[in-house]
């Protein structure tokens, strides 16, 4: 996920079976606001009208600051009569009671950003008993009903990371800071990353933190291994919202932080695209990121909720937005939108949603 503080309480995860197939589906996307998607019978109630919750997973990270600003504007845009935000503040079983106190309130639609991937189930489960469908964004649920998954493709992240860093590094060792592995974000970029390195850079050695989205894991878990390993040539944050500050910190106290172009500098790749990293990035503090969308999370989010809402479905396939629905093993959908990777080449690009941020 992007940047989050996950605390150590969680709801237990169950092993999870693949979900059969989602139901048929008619045309893909068409086109945003004006779909030619077919209205499938006993689809979501309200004739596509109705209150729209929409809930956050914390409010700790510069990423879901935006994205909490960005829903206001796009589901006005989008014609979607969405009620205030609710924080679930990192906890995973807060949010089930959030889905649970918005259904109560009378929604007919929610947008939830899942925290954990498997706990989400219990909260989707009790909206599919109410006939509430839920767009799902960022996070893929393991299992339950969703009318989409509104994501980009997390093993792209990895992917681009380690490409990345393979290019500027021919040896030695980097580290990845790891974000929870509970979540389906977490290991998607972690397992990425560490296969792209094994497969195409055999002579990097990757050495790997566990930081749960959480700042001050990355920061001491980092120092440790920067004592042990003074000699690191790059690093991988999964998590740019919380793991930025923390890095760069670190290694300004131990002296590490060197410029661009400097000898010593530690090339280093995020993901998110705030506005921190783009600053970083100018500065040559950081060498790139991935730009995770989150005008375009929002704006997509309410896109298919007001969609699923009218009862309209969608199959895989390419969109008129440059992403692609597909498939995943559960049988959900997931609409992966594209995330680019900036570096000081392309940091200034006005259409990327980190330089659009007041």
């Amino acid at each position: 996920m992007a940047g989050r503080t996950v605390r150590n309480r969680r709801i237990s995860s169950r092993a999870v079976r693949a979900a059969a197939a989602a139901a048929c589906a008619t045309l893909v996307l068409a086109a945003c606001g004006s779909t030619k998607d077919t209205v499938a019978s006993g689809g979501g109630g309200g004739g596509g009208t109705g209150k729209v919750g929409v809930i956050l997973p914390l409010l700790t990270s510069p990423f879901w600051q935006s994205y909490n600003d960005y829903v206001p504007k796009m589901a006005k845009s989008e014609g979607v009569d969405a009620l205030k935000t609710v924080n679930s503040n990192s906890d995973p079983s807060q949010q089930i009671t959030d889905i649970n106190n918005q259904l109560n309130q009378g929604v007919k639609g929610l947008v939830v950003a899942p925290l954990d991937s498997a706990a989400i189930a219990a909260g989707l489960d009790q909206a599919e008993r109410k006939g509430v469908p839920v767009v799902a964004v960022d996070v893929a649920p393991e299992k339950g009903k969703v009318a989409m998954v509104v994501r980009a493709n997390n093993v792209a992240y990895g992917e681009k990371a380690c490409e990345y860093l393979g290019k500027q590094i021919s040896s030695g060792k980097v580290v990845q800071i790891m974000g929870d592995l509970a979540s389906v974000n977490g290991r998607e970029r972690s397992e990425a990353f560490r296969s792209c390195v094994k497969k195409n850079y055999p002579k990097l050695k990757v050495l790997e933190i566990p930081a749960k989205w959480e700042s001050d894991t990355a920061a001491s878990k980092l120092d440790t291994l920067l004592n042990a390993n003074p000699d690191i040539k790059g690093i991988y944050m999964q998590a740019g919202g919380v793991y930025l500050a923390p890095t760069l910190q670190t290694l300004k106290s131990k002296g590490m932080l060197k410029k661009t172009g400097q000898a010593g500098h530690i090339t280093i790749v995020s993901n998110d695209g705030i506005p921190q990293e783009f600053d970083a990035i100018r500065k040559g503090e950081i060498d790139a990121t991935v730009s995770q969308p989150a005008d375009a999370y929002a704006r997509y989010g309410m896109y298919y909720i007001k969609a699923a809402m009218q009862g309209k479905t969608f199959k895989p396939g390419p969109t008129d937005h440059d992403s692609e629905i597909v498939k995943l093993p559960s049988g959900i959908l997931e609409d992966q939108l594209p995330a680019p990777l900036v570096t000081k080449d392309n940091v200034d690009d006005s259409k990327l949603w980190g330089n659009t941020v007041k």
